[in-house]
Formats: C-alpha cells, sequence, structure tokens
C-alpha cells in the first residue's frame, strides 16, 4: 500500500515550534556568548569598563541603524516572497528573487559602509574615540547584507537551521577575536581603552566572515535540492527582473522602518538622556555617560538574551504566515497567530520574571556589584516583554502583507516615547527612559493586536486565559527563585561573584523546575504547545 504523502508533512503548529527551536538555540547561544564575554573584558579593562563600554554601546546604536538601512529589510522580504512563490510552485521565481537581492545587497553593503565612515565624525559630535568606534563598525556592513539575504532565502523554505548555525559560529569569531585584541591591548600593550572598544566592535566583521563561510557551504551542499524543486515549478509567473527587483524596494520598505523599531527607541536614548537629565540635575558628562550605561549597554545586553526568544519567534512566523495568506486561508492564519501569541506568553513572561528573580547575582556576575544596576536590570527585564510583544506582532502583520498598519502602528508608540521622554526623565531621572519605552512599546503592541483581531478569527479570550496561567506559575516560580537567592545569601553572599555564581546554579533550576511541573501538571504545555508535549509527562510519570 503506498504511503500518504501528507502524513508526513507537519502542521503550520509544529513547524512554527521546529523553527522557533532552530532560531531560539540559535539567538539565545549567541546571544549568551555575547553576553558571558562582558566577565574578561570587563576584568581586562578595569577601572576603564565603563568609559569604554559607552563607547561600545553608543557604537552599537548607530551601527544597528545603519545595518538596518543596508540590509534594507530584504532578507525579511526575501523570506517573506520566497515563502509566497513557493506556496504557488513557483519555485524558479523565489531564485532568482534571491540572486537579484544578492546583488542589490552586495552594492548596499558598499554604498552603506561609505555613508558610516564619511559620517562618522558628524554623527559622534567630533568625538574622536566614537569616531574611531563608528569606523571600526563600518567594516561589517560589507557583508552582513549578502549574508543577511542568504539566511532569509533559507528561511523562506522554512529551514532554519542554517540561520542557526551562522549566527552561532558569527558570535563565536566575534568573541574570540574581541577577548584576544582586548587581551593583548589591555594587558600586553598600550591600555588604551579606545583601541580596545574599536577593536572589540570590528570584531562583527570577523564574525560576518566566519558566518558568510558556513551559509555558502549550506547553500552548495543544497543546490541539488534546489535544482530539484525548480525541476518541477510551474512556472506559470512569468516577470521580468525589473519588476523582481521593485518587488523587493517595495517589500523591503516597511522591513526597514519596523526593524529599525526598537533601535530608534535606543538612538533617541542616546541622543536625548544627557542634555534632558542635564536640564534639571547637576551632574558632570562622565557620571551621565555613566548612568546611561547601566540601563542602555549593561542592562540591556542581559534583556536581549530574553528579546532574541522573540526575534527567533518572529523569524519563523514570517514564511508560514506568509504561505497560509498567499492560499487565502483565513482560519488558518488565525490559528497561527493565535498560537504565536501563546507561544510568546509561555517563553517570555517566565524568562522576564526569572531575571528579575535572579537579578542580583546575574548582575554581579557579569558586571560587579552596583545597586541601582541590579535595579535597572529588574525593570529591563519587563520592558524585555514589551519589545519581544512588539517584535513579534510586526513580524505578523507583516508576513500578512499589513505594512503600512505596522508602521503607523510603530510610529504611533514612538510618538508615545517621544512625548513622555521629558517628563518621566523629569520625575523619575534614569528610569524615566524606561519606562517611556515601556509605554510606547506596549501602545503600539495594543494596536497591533486591535488591527490583527478585526481581520481574522484570533482566539483572544483564550489566549488571555492562558496568559492569566502562565502568569500566575512564572510569579511562583519568582518567588521560589527569589526565596532561593535569599537562602542562598545566607551562606554565601550574592554581593561577590563567587556568591553569585552559586545562587544562579541553584536558583535557575529550581526555577525551570516549578515552572515547568505546573505546566506539565495542568496541562497547560499540552494546551499551547501541543499533544507531544504529553510524552514528556509520561516519561516523568506524571498524571
Amino acid at each position: 500500500m503506498a504511503k500518504n504523502p501528507q502524513a508526513k508533512t507537519p502542521t503550520a503548529r509544529e513547524q512554527m515550534l521546529r523553527g522557533s527551536a532552530w532560531m531560539t538555540a540559535g539567538s539565545i547561544l549567541s546571544r549568551v556568548l555575547g553576553a558571558i564575554y562582558i566577565i574578561p573584558w570587563r576584568i581586562w579593562l578595569g577601572a576603564a569598563f565603563l568609559a569604554a563600554n559607552n563607547l561600545f554601546t553608543k557604537g552599537y546604536n548607530i551601527y544597528s541603524i545603519f545595518l538596518t538601512i543596508a540590509t534594507a529589510g530584504v532578507p525579511g522580504a526575501i523570506s517573506k516572497q520566497v515563502a509566497h512563490y513557493n506556496a504557488m510552485n513557483e519555485y524558479q521565481t523565489g531564485i532568482r528573487l534571491f540572486k537579484q537581492g544578492t546583488i542589490l545587497m552586495g552594492i548596499m553593503g558598499l554604498l552603506s559602509f561609505a555613508l558610516m565612515w564619511v559620517l562618522a565624525p558628524w554623527l559622534a559630535l567630533n568625538d574622536q574615540a566614537l569616531t574611531q568606534v563608528y569606523r571600526s563598525l563600518a567594516w561589517p556592513l560589507l557583508i552582513i547584507p549578502v549574508m543577511s539575504i542568504m539566511r532569509g532565502f533559507f528561511q523562506g523554505y522554512n529551514d532554519m537551521a542554517p540561520s542557526a548555525l551562522s549566527q552561532l559560529i558569527e558570535q563565536i569569531a566575534r568573541v574570540i577575536y574581541m577577548l584576544g585584541m582586548t587581551y593583548a591591548i589591555m594587558v600586553l600593550g598600550s591600555r588604551n581603552y579606545v583601541d580596545a572598544a574599536s577593536q572589540s566592535t570590528f570584531a562583527a566583521f570577523i564574525g560576518a566572515i566566519f558566518g558568510l563561510l558556513l551559509l555558502v557551504m549550506v547553500l552548495a551542499a543544497r543546490r541539488d535540492k534546489y535544482r530539484a524543486l525548480v525541476a518541477g515549478s510551474t512556472n506559470a509567473v512569468k516577470i521580468s527582473t525589473r519588476h523582481i527587483l521593485r518587488e523587493i524596494i517595495e517589500q523591503a520598505v516597511p522591513f526597514i522602518i519596523i526593524g529599525s523599531g526598537i533601535n530608534l527607541y535606543y538612538l533617541f536614548d542616546q541622543y536625548t538622556f544627557n542634555p534632558m537629565m542635564a536640564s534639571h540635575w547637576r551632574a558632570s558628562t562622565t557620571v551621565l555617560n555613566s548612568l546611561f550605561t547601566l540601563f542602555a549597554g549593561n542592562a540591556n545586553k542581559l534583556i536581549m538574551i530574553v528579546i532574541s526568544l522573540a526575534v527567533a519567534m518572529s523569524s519563523t512566523v514570517l514564511p508560514l504566515l506568509s504561505g497560509a495568506k498567499t492560499r487565502g486561508n483565513v482560519r488558518e492564519i488565525g490559528e497561527q497567530v493565535t498560537n504565536l501569541l501563546q507561544l510568546f506568553f509561555i517563553v517570555m513572561v517566565p524568562c522576564a520574571l526569572g531575571m528579575a528573580a535572579v537579578a542580583e547575582p546575574l548582575y554581579v556576575v557579569f558586571y560587579s556589584y552596583d545597586r541601582l544596576g541590579i535595579r535597572l536590570l529588574v525593570l529591563s527585564a519587563f520592558v524585555a516583554v514589551a519589545m519581544g510583544l512588539f517584535t513579534v506582532l510586526a513580524a505578523a502583520l507583516q508576513g500578512l502583507f499589513h505594512n503600512r498598519l505596522a508602521i503607523y502602528d510603530m510610529l504611533v508608540g514612538m510618538l508615545v516615547k517621544i512625548v513622555l521622554q521629558w517628563p518621566l526623565i523629569y520625575f523619575f531621572h534614569v528610569w524615566g527612559p524606561l519606562v517611556a519605552t515601556m509605554a510606547g512599546m506596549l501602545v503600539s503592541s495594543a494596536l497591533m493586536i486591535r488591527a490583527l483581531h478585526r481581520r481574522y478569527p484570533l482566539r483572544l479570550r483564550q489566549t488571555a486565559h492562558r496568559l492569566l496561567g502562565i502568569t500566575a506559575f512564572a510569579a511562583l516560580m519568582a518567588v521560589f527563585v527569589r526565596l532561593t537567592v535569599w537562602l542562598v545569601g545566607l551562606v554565601v553572599s550574592p554581593e561577590r561573584a563567587l556568591g553569585a555564581v552559586v545562587a544562579l546554579l541553584i536558583a535557575v533550576p529550581v526555577g525551570v523546575l516549578i515552572y515547568g511541573y505546573a505546566l506539565l501538571k495542568t496541562r497547560l504545555a499540552d494546551m499551547v504547545l501541543g499533544a507531544r508535549i504529553g510524552r514528556l509527562r509520561t516519561r516523568l510519570h506524571m498524571r
């Protein structure tokens, strides 16, 4: 008897979970590596750490905007359009999109490199140290656009493994180079922290080379697979190269704007925090720079580990929603967006509450004890949920071709941030920018949920009920985790590195066990993640 070929076809939820697993693993590992380097980096920089980290943070804020422009939103657009044409069995057109897009990205990389190099002194407000850092970050713009479009191509096939692996390889190479150069400069060499910071940012170029090489190898290995798909392509769609390029650009522009969303919030903080604080609070530029680094640099590096979960989910859902939209299946779209929201909450809420619960030992491990820095990390952990929700909802709207809606909702949230920034800084000082960011992101997210609910049959009441259970279990977990940290503190001080490491090694597993047990016992995990998770309950002999 012939086997049913559809029997092995994974459902949309399974594809989302599998893709999210790959992208989450790659994002988490790369983000963890990107945070762990701080420990030796801080030690070798010594007293110059905050000054160097201030340069590093401001450099990456500007670089992120240029990178978004350099990639021009094309990776996301390519992922979306390739999935669109694949759903129509027009694999040949998807390949043509990829080839033309790669040429376009090479040109955009060159232009962005030149632009950032020339504008560096002006963007740095003639600060020579910052100019040096900006120019070191111009180099990766030559490579990352091409690398990003290759990732988008793989994601268009719902193949997340190459993107995740290249992300990890890129980060490993980057961290090795930056730590090696920092040690050479700060321990063996001139001890010039500006040189150490600029070499640390130039490491992004080294990492990009290795990430690109891996993607090229994977593409070469799967060449026969793509040729076979092209051979069976319908080829009913006849479009010119000019039309392909116009289509790429039309789809890319919204990705530029939305992709810059979080970075624009950071950039607004970078250029307004010091003058707004100085308008009513007497402090030197050095002190203000240090305060800015506490929330925009130190806390941000740690919460980006959590936000990377949302980025991974958004990368996974984009081609799935695009394919469902092409098929015109409104019910399937409603199911996928509902699954996306519930998957987001079941992962992000406990991560945020857990990070807040272990904020003290976590901060101490990476940066040494700083009471204000720890408290800012607690608030930042909750801001991460708002940022993550904005990320996945914007991706959902874009995947469904509602680009204008996504841009409008993002701009409304940004306007809320701009309006609230000064009064919140006036009343809450260093806390103000974080509260303004959370308010702006939540407003955008609320508008996006409303827009999606009006067009598709989302199960918002069900999602709200499950979110209530998720939040209750996550809060319970956070209480026990915080209690564990306190008990460990009675034996070894969490204000010291050794005590902080011990606290984390004990508290984190406690939190995972409590939250995991609650989800499995109540079968909430089955409802959100699917019936297959029940196998884990069986293995653990849970009824």
